[in-house]
């Protein structure tokens, strides 16, 4: 037996090796996807399994007053804080090897079976942290989600003033009509989705003022956006006016979406308190999606904080000098290319993150809304409801701020 278990030992270790391996040798953001979306589950499994076990240890289980929401909420909250310092600690230390970019391509690219030691170690060391630890942490996150929402937006407003330029500078007859039609298209579903809005949160015999201010303030936008970015002395198109228009209308229906099931002016579930388990698993799927994209394609921009001996790919410096023999080119071909984003601010971009995901997961830690959705509350209705609000004043900004500052660039 002694051999046997030596030998299933072995192989497991050759089997993470070979992984380890192979991870490092191809792009490292999977695996780092990979870490964050197994944190996601872990977050969400325990979420639904954990309290009566918490309920048991004695330093969470501090009080006999505590709900069950709450120990949900400990439970989503511990995972992130393990995951966050994960990446923290990542990204500290990419800024103390900030000068030794050999260095930093290893630490980024290898060291996977260590990394995913660390990665558990630490997610189980938060289960034994002091309440008053998860409570502070609880509350940064926040302001660390909040700033992840800012970064998603300036992540949309670079992405359509660039596409918008890559087609303008064609010069070509035919990309100035796809801009024409796409900015048409995007015009169209915008207002349409309004409209339809106002039949799915305006239902007959409810007063729901309140539904109808975001609505038709999002269509409003719109139509400022418009008129913003056609104005002569607006250096400004109508592409990214409509992109960004179509985004705060899908911003306005989530966080419309998100009231409280049991609120009559929410058509699509006033009718359903409870959510089926294929209702939550497609929610969790689309959060996960949702913040793992934002993640990566802010963690691999070069607009931020990307500083200039961040290691680019394409370089003309070789990354390794030698001469160019057989065996060098074998190990220059199994060592980690460099890439064109900052590794610092790609692992920063995950824990800001994790910060986001906890508040998804916990209802903003609001113990007011039920326990059993996912993002549902007052709370996650006016954080969307502000994020379309501070889209459009950032859009509005990026139209306007050259006519205050002509001689700075602007996107």
């Amino acid at each position: 037996m002694s051999c046997l278990a030596s030998c299933c030992a072995a192989a497991t270790c050759g089997l993470c090796s070979s992984v380890a391996s192979g991870i490092s040798k191809r792009s490292a953001r999977l695996a780092y996807c990979g870490l964050f979306g197994g944190s996601l589950i872990v977050s969400w499994i325990l979420r639904e399994v954990a309290a009566p076990l918490l309920k048991k240890i004695p330093w969470i289980s501090t009080s006999h007053t505590h709900s069950t929401e709450w120990y949900q909420q400990e439970a989503v909250l511990r995972v992130s804080l393990g995951n966050f310092l994960f990446f923290a600690i990542f990204a500290l230390i990419m800024i103390g090897v900030k000068d030794q970019n050999d260095r930093r391509d290893s630490w980024h690219h290898g060291g996977w079976v260590a990394k995913m030691v660390i990665w558990v170690l630490l997610i189980i060391l938060m289960f034994f942290v002091p309440n008053v630890v998860i409570s502070i942490y609880g509350t940064l996150s926040k302001f660390g989600a909040g700033l992840f929402l800012l970064v998603q937006v300036i992540i949309l407003l670079d992405f359509t003033h660039s596409w918008n330029d890559a087609w303008v500078e064609k010069d070509e007859q035919k990309w100035y009509i796809a801009l024409l039609a796409v900015s048409i298209g995007c015009y169209l579903l915008a207002f349409t989705f309004s409209g339809i809005l106002f039949i799915w949160f305006n239902p007959s015999g409810n007063d729901c003022g309140l539904n109808i201010f975001f609505i038709v303030m999002t269509m409003i936008l719109a139509f400022s956006f418009a008129v913003i970015a056609l104005h002569p002395r607006v250096n400004g198109s109508l592409l990214p006016a409509s992109v960004i228009s179509l985004y705060c209308a899908y911003v306005c229906y989530t966080g419309l979406s998100s009231e409280p099931r049991d609120y009559a002016c929410n058509g699509l579930h006033n009718k359903s308190k409870a959510v089926s388990t294929s209702t939550l698993i497609l929610g969790m799927l689309t959060t996960v999606l949702s913040v793992l994209y934002s993640a990566v394609r802010a963690g691999s921009s070069t607009t931020f904080l990307s500083p200039p001996s961040s290691p680019k790919s394409g370089g003309k410096k070789p990354l390794l000098e030698s001469e160019d023999t057989e065996s060098g080119k074998e190990k220059k071909e199994a060592e980690a290319k460099p890439v064109s984003y900052s590794y610092t601010f790609f692992h920063l971009i995950f824990a800001l993150a994790s910060m986001y995901s906890a508040m998804l997961l916990s209802g903003w830690t609001s113990s007011s809304d039920s326990s059993d959705m996912i993002d549902v509350g007052w709370t996650s209705v006016w954080v969307r409801i502000c994020t379309e609000w501070v889209t459009a004043l950032l859009y509005v900004w990026s139209l306007l701020a050259p006519l205050f500052f002509p001689d700075r660039e602007f996107f």
